[in-house]
């Protein structure tokens, strides 16, 4: 099975710290792409739910449905984004394009600015359009930076992918700061507008990089000979979408089917539950060739399951915890008020801190590192220990202070639950991606990593199905009932690794 935008040879034209100057490239597009993305993020929850400042004013419970659905929404359209590139138009054309869509959603969230009384359909019509931008940028950009190194070293390739991903958390970093400061201190459109012009800068310079890339990310002869097919088959996806869409608004407006927000966020993380089971069984049935890949699937199976539980609580940070920063927490300091938003960038402060510790850590372990259920289950428990911390501070909140953020508790417990949640995130995510590509049938790599996607997609809409509990559960009932959930899937994950590694047979 080839990649059919791979290049043939390794890019021997090295630019900064000896890899190909593509690097450097990719590495700002997906920096300001990132910017844009936790930008917003960090504060669209609370432009939702806010009456004070012309925000939509949606009660907490509809704003997490809808704040779930964007999420899932951005990771479940990977998979289609993946496809177009590979069928299509190229993984270079499809960031070039997903790139422009994003930065055209931002604008449209930003539009009330200019038209005043726009904001539902301005705000709707801009998230759908940072979905479809994100399904067909995020997943090319991270496989051009692949065919940069096709042919090379493996040491140097993930070398190349550790510099790679510090671009991302630089960005993840920086947008909290400028984006939510705006939108919070002046207007929250022009937080809007601060993420879609940070799109714009990336666009620039990929555009201007473009040559650097040499051929990486460029359909071949084959792939191209399949373009016109791919096109039809596209056709034919989006004409049965549009179908089903019309038909379902159909059956809603006219009064035929009840259906709300948060009902069609419930249904859809069902059917995606129901989906993955018939799609695992299935694959395990009828395409794996042997005992042993059926059990390497269903190792994939149950990593999907404490991915999409793990992600369920980790992406709270932009929605429930996001929530508790604003109405619980005292963020003021020497007089003046920290804007909610920027707690989201203290997470990204401790990958960039903590991500090499961890990998120096693994390799000094080396064959007495822990396998790949005891790292989830660690991640696991480590998320619900950071809830934990964030349920033990809930009982320290005095009446009152929602109405007066002062009389809350203090950032040092969202600090150190941030803290916990990270080392957790170290623990289980890159050993999640990088057991499902080992695990999985080679023929299979690509559906495989599908799922992984789909885990996390799911992970995200009931993490802001969750959020909009938040208004009518105690806080520290909602975090303790979340910590006693992913705390028990991953004391099931290290009690039942012995199994789970003999399923591995061997793969580590």
């Amino acid at each position: 099975m080839t990649d059919p935008t791979a290049p043939t040879a390794p890019i021997h034209d090295t630019g900064a710290f000896g890899h190909p100057r593509g690097l450097m490239t990719l590495f700002f597009t997906e920096l300001w792409e990132r910017f844009s993305y936790y930008g917003m993020r960090a504060f669209l929850i609370l432009y939702m739910t806010d009456t004070a400042r012309h925000g939509l004013g949606l009660g907490t419970e509809i704003s997490g449905a809808i704040y779930g659905l964007y999420t899932f929404g951005v990771y479940a359209l990977a998979l289609p984004g993946g496809w177009i590139a590979d069928r299509i138009i190229g993984q270079r054309q499809a960031v070039l394009i997903g790139g422009a869509i994003i930065a055209l959603g931002h604008f449209t969230l930003a539009a009330p600015i200019i038209v005043p009384g726009s904001e539902y359909w301005s705000f709707f019509l801009g998230l759908i359009f940072v979905v479809i931008g994100t399904g067909l940028l995020k997943p090319n950009v991270s496989a051009i930076v692949g065919d940069l190194y096709t042919g090379d070293t493996p040491e140097r390739r993930d070398a190349g992918f550790s510099i790679y991903y510090m671009g991302i958390n630089i960005g993840a970093f920086l947008g909290p700061l400028v984006c939510s400061f705006f939108a919070e201190k002046v207007d929250w459109h022009l937080g809007f507008s601060l993420a879609g012009i940070g799109m714009i800068f990336g666009l620039i310079q990929y555009v201007r990089g473009t040559p650097s890339l040499q051929g990486a990310g460029e359909l071949n002869e084959e792939a191209l000979s399949r373009v016109a097919e791919g096109r039809k088959q596209l056709a034919y996806a989006l004409i049965g979408a549009a179908i089903g869409g019309g038909t379902l608004y159909a059956l809603v407006s006219t009064g035929m089917v009840a259906m709300t927000v948060v009902g069609f966020a419930q249904a859809t993380g069902l059917i995606v539950v129901i989906v993955a089971v018939l799609y695992f069984g299935s694959v395990m049935t009828f395409a794996c060739r042997d005992k042993v890949e059926r059990h390497h699937i269903f190792v994939i199976f149950l990593l999907f399951l404490g991915a999409a539980m793990f992600w369920s609580g980790f992406e709270q940070a932009g929605s429930s915890m996001n929530i508790f920063a604003r109405d619980l927490t005292d963020r003021v300091i020497f007089g003046w008020e920290v804007p909610t938003g920027w707690l989201q960038s203290i997470n990204p402060i401790f990958i960039i801190l903590l991500a090499p510790v961890m990998g120096m850590l693994w390799v000094k372990l080396g064959a007495r590192s822990p396998s790949i259920p005891v790292k989830f289950g660690m991640g696991l428990a480590l998320l619900g220990v950071g809830f934990l911390v964030l349920a033990w501070g809930s009982l320290y909140v005095p009446e009152g202070a929602a109405s007066n953020p002062a009389l809350g508790v203090g950032m040092t417990w969202l600090t150190v639950t941030y803290f916990f949640h990270t080392v957790g995130e170290l623990a289980l995510s890159p050993v999640g991606l990088s057991s499902v590509t080992k695990l999985a049938p080679h023929r299979l790599v690509g559906q495989m990593m599908g799922t992984w996607f789909m885990g996390a997609a799911l992970g995200n809409l009931v993490a802001g199905l969750i959020a909009g509990r938040i208004e009518t559960l105690p806080p520290e009932q909602l975090f303790t009932v979340v910590a006693s959930i992913v705390i028990g899937a991953g004391l099931l994950f290290l009690l039942f690794s012995p199994l789970i590694n003999r399923l591995t047979h061997g793969v580590k």
